[in-house]
């Protein structure tokens, strides 16, 4: 059996940070203490005062397989995300076939059993006609549905209100949106292109993808699932005047509409498409300094409870394209827990406060078992990080099968340096491992 005892690390974990040793057997964590005497058969790790945290877990992943492995695949995304500290994720269904039925999604969990470092769990999606499909969705081993609110990913757009109220009042899952008013958006583009024709300044991306499209469309959603008592949760916020619409009254296990914000909209402002131009087009699209402010503020307030990544590659190639025919997405996974790391030694956040919101608080709103947590019992999904080894964001050290990153040429103070996968280290020393041992995510519901 796999034996691995870490010692003198400071582990960060519900909402504490202690120096202690940890002992993995198998694939768990045996035993947490101040000190653990090692035994002959086991391996010893001095994290040297270094962070343990939980592997984070990504509730928003698109790694493009089947249908688009030209962009990225489990495997490849996979592989980068442990090398970023994120053990578990969660991808979406707007592959090539699109998963709306039960025999497509199962196929992608086949391929991911096949070829995964990290754990993985698959959304079912919805579409103005499956509902009988979504109805068979077994919820204790798919994460939730995914609804397209607003048409980013083409002909995934559910835009049948009976359709929406039907599917909000019939399923037990939880139901994750993307929210943008698609007549909203559209009016702004047209707009947009009897001006510039196809080749529009990216800098209009967040005129066109508005503040009032991303509103008008989560506040629906919100009214629904209050209406019919759906459990919803609201991908990547973006505005400000979206925080308004979530509370912190109450603790996250009880809430029934909950939000995620993304690394991007964390990071990066509208005065950034100068220099970063399309590769930072997202949807909803990066806006104001006041927007992110505003979501830092609701983040660290607890009306946001997780961070995301949304990571969703594409190559430079389709990123070069005139305005209307370049992708929106960028890759994340690799960069985005050294990144809130980045946002601690600028003293916005606290290492507690990441875990929470990246490893705790997904695994709480999803109810994932034994995860999510460094405690005895749970599975060994945990991260060594190193909070004083500096080093920059280049070609050479991009996982992404696309080759790219927005954060390219960023210097980050701290570094992963251990990532451990149900008890089996997968990256060491920088790097990963040929060891895919993710396994399927189960749902305690």
């Amino acid at each position: 059996m796999n034996r691995i005892l870490i010692k003198n690390a400071r582990i960060v974990n519900e909402g504490t940070i202690t120096e202690g040793d940890i002992l993995i057997e198998g694939k768990f964590i045996k035993e947490i203490a101040e000190s653990i005497s090692a035994k002959p058969d086991v391996k010893v790790i001095d994290a040297e005062g270094n962070y343990l945290i939980p592997g984070a877990i990504d509730d928003q992943v698109h790694f493009r397989e089947p249908g688009l492995t030209h962009k990225a695949t489990i495997e490849s995304e996979s592989r980068a995300a442990v090398a970023g500290g994120i053990t578990s994720f969660i991808e979406q269904p707007n592959t090539v076939p699109n998963a709306v039925t039960q025999e497509l999604l199962e196929e992608k969990y086949q391929r991911a059993a096949e070829t995964s470092y990290a754990n993985y769990s698959f959304m079912m999606g919805g579409t103005n006609d499956n509902l009988e499909e979504i109805l068979k969705t077994n919820p204790r081993n798919v994460a939730g549905l995914k609804l397209f609110l607003g048409s980013s990913t083409g002909n995934m757009l559910v835009d049948n209100p009976e359709v929406l109220e039907k599917i909000f009042s019939s399923t037990p899952l939880l139901i994750a949106v993307h929210c943008e008013d698609e007549a909203t958006i559209r009016q702004n583009l047209e707009k947009f292109k009897a001006e510039y024709g196809d080749d529009i300044p990216v800098k209009f991306h967040p005129e066109i993808r508005s503040a009032e499209a991303c509103y008008i469309s989560s506040s629906k959603a919100i009214e629904l699932a209050k209406k019919t008592g759906a459990r919803l949760h609201v991908f990547h916020l973006s505005t400000a005047k979206e925080t308004d619409l979530f509370t912190n009254k109450i603790p996250l296990e009880e809430k029934k509409i909950t939000a995620e914000v993304c690394i991007h909209h964390l990071w990066f402002s509208d005065a950034d498409y100068e220099k970063k131009g399309s590769l930072i087009k997202w949807n909803p699209a990066v806006k104001s300094a006041e927007d992110r402010d505003a979501l830092w503020k609701a983040l660290l307030d607890d009306r946001i409870d997780v961070i995301a990544t949304d990571h969703a590659p594409h190559t430079v190639e389709e990123k070069k394209n005139p305005y209307i025919s370049s992708p929106a997405g960028a890759p994340m996974v690799q960069h985005a827990v050294v990144a809130m790391f980045e946002a601690f030694h600028q003293k916005k956040i606290t290492v507690e406060k990441i875990v929470e919101k990246m490893a705790h608080n997904p695994a709480k709103l999803f109810k994932i078992e034994k995860r999510g947590f460094i405690r005895e019992g749970y599975y060994a999904d945990i991260v060594l990080i190193n909070p004083g080894l500096p080093w920059n964001v280049k070609k050479e050290n991009i996982l992404y099968k696309c080759g790219w990153s927005p954060l390219e040429g960023t210097n980050f103070k701290s570094r992963i340096t251990h990532t451990f996968v149900n008890g089996q280290l997968v990256y060491n020393n920088f790097k990963v491992k040929d060891v895919r041992c993710g396994e399927r995510l189960l749902f305690d519901r």
